[in-house]
C-alpha cells in the first residue's frame, strides 16, 4: 500500500524560503508521477508543480520562477523548493502520486501547513 509523508511546511516571512518533502513507499516510486497541490480553506485544491517519471516538470503560473520541484528517486523522495515566498502562498500543501500511465492522482500525503507572514 502506497503512503505519503510530506515534511518541512512552517511558518515564515514574505520573501523566504522552505523546502518541502515527501516520502513515498509501498511501491515503486520510480515508476510514479508526483504532484505538489495546495489548499486554503474554502478553495479547491489547486496543483502547484508536478514531475513525472521520467524528470519533466510542469508549474502553476502562479509559482513559476519561484518553486522547484524535484525527485530522489534512491531515496523515494520528492521536493519542493519554494523560494520568494509571498502571503498567498499561505495553504495546506498535499503530496500526490500515480503511476506515470494512470489517469489521476490516486494517493494522497496528510498535508503539511505553509503560512506566510506579510
Amino acid at each position: 500500500q502506497v503512503q505519503l509523508v510530506e515534511s518541512g511546511g512552517g511558518l515564515v516571512q514574505a520573501g523566504g524560503s522552505l523546502r518541502l518533502s515527501c516520502a513515498y513507499s509501498g511501491g515503486i516510486f520510480s515508476f510514479n508521477d508526483m504532484g505538489w497541490y495546495r489548499q486554503v480553506p474554502g478553495k479547491q485544491r489547486e496543483l502547484v508543480a508536478a514531475i513525472t517519471s521520467g524528470g519533466s516538470t510542469n508549474y502553476a503560473d502562479s509559482v513559476k520562477g519561484r518553486f522547484t520541484i524535484s525527485r530522489d528517486n534512491a531515496k523515494n523522495t520528492v521536493y519542493l523548493q519554494m523560494n520568494s515566498l509571498k502571503p498567498e502562498d499561505t495553504a495546506v500543501y498535499y503530496c500526490a502520486s500515480k503511476m506515470h500511465w494512470g489517469p489521476r492522482y490516486d494517493t494522497w500525503g496528510q498535508g503539511t501547513q505553509v503560512t506566510v507572514s506579510s
